[in-house]
């Protein structure tokens, strides 16, 4: 009789500390969103600081060991010679909702021995033979154009490994600049601008703002302290408001 009576007091307890432990779980999990959702709104400030920059001469800055943050989303002006022999075609990448290819090719710069892969635009895909390539005019001789440096082109997923033909899902630059035979830098510039003096390319360049999702944290910091509350209501109601209830009823 006794371990009867003990039996709803264990349990109570076992209750209590499992819901202190949901509790403070889940308010946890919530904090955390909001400080990726903190962290989400620097980077985003920080874009919009770097796109207001003035324009920087790509071929005067030192070659970044890595993808350098400062250097990304700046603005800067580009003088060299496209390696055209070098594009490559990203396929699959939409732009306006139509399927297409991301133009890329190497532009050695200008009094330097590196090149830098700019991706120049968007082209359509051939509804009737995906193994067509769209006409891109590529001037011989030196060019100047304007663009923003970039992280290296997002990578789709894929079943083969990477082929190594102008046609292509995703670019290692690794790889590619083994195929390209001069050293690449290891950011991109998206080109914003048509080349001057240059054959019309027909590119679009309507590209896309650098995704900052900040959004869906505050969507699941609400979630997880909707859970906290939730856990917090059903304990105070069956452990506390409900037993009084039916002692005063």
């Amino acid at each position: 009789m006794a371990e009867a009576k003990q039996a709803p007091s264990w349990r109570r307890w076992v209750v209590l500390v499992v819901t202190i432990a949901g509790v403070a779980v889940t308010a946890s999990l919530g904090r955390w969103q909001l400080g990726r959702a903190a962290q989400k709104e620097a980077l985003q400030a920080a874009i919009e600081r770097q796109s207001q920059l003035p324009a920087v001469p790509l071929e005067e800055l030192r070659r970044p060991s890595d993808v350098d943050a400062h250097l990304l989303h700046r603005p800067v002006t580009l003088r060299g010679r496209w390696l055209h022999e070098h594009t490559v075609f990203l396929d699959n990448r939409q732009m306006h909702g139509r399927p297409g290819f991301y133009v890329l090719t190497p532009l050695k710069l200008a009094g330097r021995e590196e090149a830098v892969v700019v991706q120049r635009g968007w082209a359509p895909r051939d509804v009737q033979d995906r193994t067509r390539l769209p006409s891109v005019p590529t001037g011989d001789g030196e060019v100047r154009l304007e663009g923003r440096i970039a992280p290296p082109p997002a990578k789709l997923y894929e079943f083969d490994v990477a082929g190594s033909g102008p046609i292509r899902q995703n670019l290692d630059l690794a790889s590619y600049e083994q195929e390209v035979g001069t050293p690449l830098w290891p950011v991109s510039v998206v080109q914003t601008a048509a080349v001057a003096g240059d054959p019309e390319d027909g590119l679009l360049r309507d590209w896309p703002a650098p995704a900052v999702d900040v959004h869906k944290h505050y969507g699941y910091a609400f979630q997880w302290f909707a859970l906290s509350a939730l856990m917090t209501g059903l304990y105070v109601w069956f452990q506390l408001l409900r037993p009084r209830l039916r002692r005063s009823s």
